[in-house]
């Protein structure tokens, strides 16, 4: 069973009640502030293959100098998230979340008046990715203080934001660019952006269960310890080929007879299914069993690789979106409760944030390797199977992996008390 109370002496001193109960409507206020944010982040960030092919025509940029704008959004988003989890769990989450809209916001508004390449690798690159780091490692990192009963479920719900946005946001993106051009599609979203982020700012709070935690452990151990490498190290490997199809799909499938709007469906195929291996995780990993299900997740992505390789037509182009989907939605749905599990919930924003520079490093490089093949081989193929290469190792990283281990992790907690 997760620790979820402190442990306390029988002389220690009472504690005070807790004003906001865990489990409580607020908590599921913090689960719908998650939601939100996850939509807005993950709905822009993977947006940008629909914008991939107009910029890079308006600015006569390769595909490697294009992909550039998602890498460097990406390395910074993720890496600057060990950062902004330490702080919000020092101060809280408001302040925080509250930069990041703005920055956010601006970042995507500076991008539509950019008129040079390198330029936009600053407002959007920067922009986007600072914005984007102080407001979703925070978000994320509180739901688990705010829930003891229901932590599988409310975690899977805020993470399912993450796949609506991906649902929803590229064919919106791209019916935008068709009729408006790329840069007052960048404006509109910035402006929407920082409105619906700065209105998350104003409803969290820090989670009353993560102020009752008991002892701490510190930070070094937690990332030296065999169970966050094997993780940590699959995570790298399974994501870079996971940005892959987000930034080039969309163009292969136009490269193979596929419209702009039905190759920008793609991403949104790729997201709704995402959301539906989210929404059923509580359910899913109390029959299969958490660690399990993580394990079988990165197999489906892993898997899925094979039919986009094989076959190049739309149907199976589908196919593939919808494995894929699947995989990566039950995997980034059980990433948080899978790091509770092992390193319990102190320091969990610290924890989140140091985990997710593991994503930072698969921005920077599954998008610009990838575009390295396609430029130098002039097909997309080598580029495909770069993915499933990094797919297959990031399987075989965390098949080791047990369930003593997270039993281990806890025992050394209580040790530490």
């Amino acid at each position: 069973m997760l620790e979820t109370s402190p442990t306390c002496s029988p002389s220690a001193p009472a504690r005070a009640p807790i004003a906001d109960p865990p489990d409580g409507w607020r908590a599921w206020v913090m689960v719908g502030a998650a939601f939100v944010v996850g939509f807005v982040v993950f709905g822009v960030t993977y947006s940008f293959g629909v914008f991939f092919k107009p910029i890079a025509a308006e600015f006569g940029a390769g595909r490697a100098a294009t992909s550039a704008f998602f890498s460097i959004t990406g390395l910074i988003f993720y890496l600057l998230g060990s950062v902004t989890g330490h702080v919000s769990d020092r101060f809280g989450p408001r302040v925080i979340v509250g930069i990041g809209a703005a920055t956010m916001g601006a970042g995507l508004v500076l991008t539509a008046f950019i008129g040079k390449v390198w330029v936009g690798y600053l407002t959007y690159g920067i922009g986007v990715g600072v914005g984007a780091a102080c407001v979703y490692v925070p978000t994320l990192a509180i739901i688990g203080g705010w829930f003891v009963r229901g932590r599988n479920t409310a975690l899977g719900i805020a993470a399912a934001g993450t796949g609506c946005g991906t649902l929803l946001m590229p064919p919106l993106a791209a019916w935008m660019i068709e009729r408006h051009g790329w840069r007052a599609t960048d404006l509109v979203l910035g402006v929407v952006c920082a409105v619906l982020l700065a209105g998350c700012a104003i409803v969290v709070r820090r989670p009353p269960l993560a102020a009752a935690a008991g002892a701490e452990r510190s930070l070094g151990g937690v990332v030296r310890s065999r169970a966050f490498i094997m993780l940590y190290a699959s995570w790298v490997l399974a994501t870079t080929a996971l940005f892959v199809p987000f930034v080039f799909l969309p163009a292969f499938a136009v490269s193979h007879g596929a419209s702009e709007v039905a190759a920008s469906a793609l991403l949104s195929l790729l997201g709704g299914m995402g959301i539906l291996g989210r929404v059923g995780i509580g359910a899913l990993s109390a029959r299969i069993g958490m660690l399990r299900l993580f394990k079988g997740s990165v197999l489906v992505m892993a898997a899925s690789y094979l039919i986009w390789l094989a076959v190049s037509a739309y149907h199976w182009q589908v196919v593939f979106a919808i494995l894929l989907g699947l995989g990566y939605g039950i995997r980034i749905s059980l990433m948080p409760a899978v790091l509770i599990e092992f390193f319990g919930l102190p320091n969990l924003g610290a924890i989140l944030g140091i985990f997710f520079t593991a994503s930072g490093i698969s921005a920077s490089l599954g998008p610009l390797l990838a575009g390295w093949i396609v430029d130098a081989t002039d097909s997309y193929r080598w580029g495909i199977v770069f993915a499933l290469a990094t797919a297959t190792l990031g399987l075989l990283a965390i098949l080791p992996l047990r369930v003593d281990d997270a039993r281990e992790a806890r025992r050394a907690r209580r040790l530490m008390v």
